[in-house]
């Protein structure tokens, strides 16, 4: 009779007194590291296991890495904040980039990859602005070429990077809505956060950053200006002033009751949040928005009511003073009485000062010679003296005239092409309204720009170059929902084209 042979299993070889002196030398020896290390080393070895899987799943499904660039854009600066040493977190944002881009590598290195999404007008665009600034590396006026490199990130290559990710794996109606879902859950998120401090006051790591500076523009005649868990509150502002234009939209024009809710409460939140920032020129965001927006109605008696709203609110913060003992109403008041204004003032002499500087210089003083990345690597530079609150000006002042028209002019490209889809191509509702509202709060945010450098901040920057690949999408995604109009389960049931 044969005798059968039973194979080892793992448990066999656990059994073994060579495995078992190796893993007490094992333990041992992850005992010492860390040990020696310290905290961060103990913390890398309980983070490892989770970011392995991480990776395993972004390489399988490089979408993923998008998710995670909407989710990263919007913490990234505020956890750092908790964090020993203040870590540079904003470079998970970059390091988000690439990673999806090596995915989308290996995860189609043997299929045909169709690439029809990205040959459009708005990539072309793209390359150019990018290539410009690449220009600018040799602008003979640079005092430290080190700067390109900070300042180049910021101004062109997380647009020329994010756009043809969402070109390429968001080209669906159920992506959009995921993108709409993300943007919604944060904007509260960020509301309630911020209301804490406004209630509750700072905790002990916004406490350290106000101590180490941010003081000096967030704490005005005693009170505070809310920045939540983003960069500062010009950007808290205007953020949940995208909010409120995003959501106000969404909320009347997006089917099903919960979808309703959900951007209903991101436009009550969104209008919160902006006014307990303080930030003035937050309320451009709205004004600008919501005027586009009752264009795009192309309804009479809307327009009327509108504007009649409009105007009472304009009236309202310019020539009454009800509500004046409330800090922030008081505030965004000084933004509709310029006279009172001290910082207009500075502005408009800052606009001299550079229009005598830059007469003889078409292509500005290069990438990161002004305001306070100026004083960072050229503090003996005439622009790191230059304050550059408005996101126009530092464009500029650093690249010139030219590169200010080439700017203004793509993003008027986009302006009006999202314009023309929304007023005379789209037939669907639901996403003529989106995207008229992803234009209308980009046309809100360029207005607010004129007076703060939110453009190409975190999470405004990113928030807006996704808009911008889906305002270009727009037709395909209006043909996709004439196609199984009708059915309400489209979002999440058909079959992934790129997983």
């Amino acid at each position: 009779m044969a005798t059968i042979t039973r194979k080892k299993t793992g448990a066999d070889y656990l059994r073994d007194p060579v495995a078992i002196i190796l893993f007490l030398l094992i333990a041992f020896g992850l005992g010492m590291f860390i040990a020696n290390g310290g905290f961060i080393i103990a913390a890398l070895f309980i983070v490892l296991p989770f970011l392995l899987i991480y990776l395993n799943r972004l390489f399988v499904n490089p979408r993923i890495g998008l998710y995670s660039l909407v989710v990263a854009t919007f913490t990234a600066i505020g956890l750092a904040r908790y964090l020993p040493g203040n870590p540079p977190l904003g470079l998970s944002i970059d390091g988000l980039l690439v990673l999806t881009f090596i995915a989308i590598f290996f995860r189609y290195f043997y299929k045909k990859t169709d690439l029809r999404p990205i040959l459009n007008d708005l990539m072309l665009l793209n390359l150019l602005w990018f290539l410009y600034e690449v220009a600018e590396f040799f602008n003979p006026l640079v005092l430290n070429r080190t700067a390109w490199f900070y300042m180049v990130r910021g101004f062109s290559l997380y647009m020329l990077l994010t756009v043809p990710l969402v070109l390429l794996l968001f080209n669906r109606v159920k992506y959009l809505y995921i993108f709409l879902y993300l943007w919604a859950f944060f904007s509260i998120l960020v509301t309630l956060k911020g209301a804490m401090q406004l209630i509750f006051g700072p905790d002990f790591a916004e406490q350290r950053w106000l101590d180490a500076g941010g003081a000096t523009t967030h704490i005005l005649f005693g009170e505070l200006r809310v920045f939540s868990f983003l960069s500062d509150a010009g950007q808290f502002g205007t953020q949940q002033g995208s909010a409120m234009v995003v959501g106000t939209i969404l909320a009347l024009h997006i089917r099903g009751f919960w979808n309703r809710l959900l951007f209903g409460i991101m436009a009550v939140t969104g209008f919160y949040g902006m006014m307990i920032s303080g930030t003035r020129g937050a309320m451009v965001v709205p004004g600008v928005g919501f005027i586009l927006y009752l264009i795009y109605t192309r309804n009479i008696r809307a327009l009327i009511i509108g504007s009649i709203l409009i105007a009472g609110t304009y009236v309202f913060l310019r020539y009454t003073y009800i509500g004046q003992s409330v800090q922030q109403i008081r505030r965004i008041r000084t933004a509709f009485r310029p006279e009172q204004t001290a910082s207009l003032q500075v502005r408009l002499q800052t606009r001299d000062l550079l229009q005598d500087y830059l007469s003889d210089k078409p292509f500005g003083g290069g990438l990161g010679m002004a305001g306070n990345p100026g004083k960072r690597f050229a503090p003996h530079g005439f622009l790191a003296n230059i304050a550059t609150d408005s996101y126009y000006i530092h464009i500029w002042a650093e690249q010139g005239i030219i590169g200010l028209f080439l700017f203004l002019f793509i993003s008027f490209y986009i302006l009006f092409k999202g314009s023309f889809y929304v007023l005379w191509r789209l037939e669907t509702e639901e996403i003529k309204f989106i995207t008229g509202a992803l234009v209308a709060n980009m046309a809100g945010v360029m207005g607010a720009s004129y007076g703060n450098g939110v453009f190409g901040q975190h999470p405004t920057g990113i928030l807006l170059y996704v808009s911008m690949a889906f305002i270009f999408m727009a037709p395909w995604l209006d043909d996709e929902l004439l196609a199984i109009k009708g059915k309400d389960s489209y979002i999440f049931s058909r079959d992934e084209k790129w997983i």
